[in-house]
């Protein structure tokens, strides 16, 4: 599994999972809040199949120069 998250994405992915996993941990929201286990889980492993199969990427591009010394 090649990357396909950058930091920022990866990042609110893993809130928004533990957010909702809190919530319905603590009985605020239905057992539908099991669904943030999806994001966490994206989010920590920095790969969406999602984003592989619409052709996203939001990780940061290297530059393929290098400067010269």
């Amino acid at each position: 599994m090649k990357r396909n998250m950058g930091n920022i994405d990866s990042g609110l992915r893993i809130a928004v999972g533990l957010i909702l996993i809190a919530l319905t941990l603590t009985s605020v929201i239905g057992w539908w809040g099991w669904i943030g286990v999806v994001p966490l889980v994206t989010g920590l492993f920095r790969f969406c199949p999602a984003y592989r199969l619409l052709g996203l990427n939001t990780c940061q591009r290297k530059s393929l120069d290098k400067p010269s010394h």
